[in-house]
């Protein structure tokens, strides 16, 4: 079965630096879009950046220019690298995948099916 777990996640002052990983197995790894997501309590999941399964990547513009996705398909594993964190980044971030276009996941998280546990990202100010 699918599975995805994410690591990673810290406390950390606003303009530091952090990398979460997504760990996955189960699947065809390359085969779905993956993406990187986040909910503070109280609002809805919003999308942060994905990737398709030709390696096209979209970002959310809140954090564009500060967070780059990236992939190690050897271990089967994506990566977040977020820097110059803002105290409005603090949210569980999540890693999910499944079989639909990037562009249209990062806007409806709800449409994909797997999904990790989340890792807590804090950034104080």
């Amino acid at each position: 079965r699918i599975r995805l777990v994410e690591s990673g996640g810290k406390s950390v002052p606003a303009g530091g630096s952090l990398r979460l990983s997504c760990e996955t197995s189960g699947y065809t790894y390359n085969s779905y879009c993956m993406g990187w997501f986040r909910q503070v309590p109280g609002s809805e999941r919003e999308g942060v950046a994905a990737i398709d399964n030709d390696d096209s990547l979209v970002y959310t513009d809140a954090v564009k220019g500060r967070f780059t996705l990236s992939r190690d398909n050897a271990n089967n594993t994506l990566y977040l690298q977020m820097n110059s964190l803002k105290p409005e980044d603090t949210a569980m971030y999540y890693c999910a995948a499944d079989a639909y276009p990037c562009s249209m996941a990062i806007k409806t998280p709800r449409l994909l099916g797997y999904w990790g546990q989340g890792t807590q990202v804090t950034v104080t100010s």
